[in-house]
């Protein structure tokens, strides 16, 4: 990996960790839990179309176990850790399927996933399908928030491929 790349990478990722802490301390949109806007994951869809497999991978375990750590909250890494991978698990394979001119959608498909492996850690951890009535909000509420840091990743990415070019 190029010294480039990785100072790149690691941009991203301090700032998806900086975005993450500050959407925490944005008051619940509904009083469902696990409904945020995910703005954090802009950097990941965005890193999905510019990076390998791999190099993604790292970037968003990094943010997750650290984001874990620095809000003190380390149960939420099961949650995190299973949406994030499940969602990686998806849009790294998709992505070369879907055009970037497409690349909101393979965000809402990645948020899909999100809320899905969210939705499988507590059924997991809570040995119950207690929580599965709220699948279907969590899957609507994803679907909006993945379509929205789609399209920024989406303007992001075609703002930087421009500046490449230049």
């Amino acid at each position: 990996m190029t010294t480039k790349k990785l100072t790149e990478l690691s941009m991203l990722t301090a700032a998806s960790l900086i975005v993450f802490i500050v959407e925490l301390r944005f008051p619940d949109i509904l009083p469902i839990p696990g409904i945020k806007l995910g703005l954090a994951n802009i950097f990941t869809v965005y890193a999905v179309y510019r990076f390998r497999a791999k190099e993604v991978s790292l970037m968003v375990l990094t943010r997750v176990i650290l984001g874990a750590i620095f809000c003190s909250n380390l149960s939420a890494l099961i949650y995190s850790l299973s949406g994030a991978m499940l969602c990686l698990a998806g849009m790294i394979p998709l992505h070369r399927l879907i055009p970037e001119k497409y690349l909101w959608l393979c965000s809402i498909i990645g948020a899909m996933l999100h809320n899905t492996g969210q939705i499988l850690a507590a059924t997991a951890i809570m040995g119950s399908l207690a929580v599965l009535p709220f699948y279907p909000i969590l899957l609507t509420a994803g679907c909006i928030a993945g379509a929205f840091t789609g399209i920024c990743a989406q303007l992001i990415l075609r703002r930087k491929l421009k500046t490449d070019k230049e």
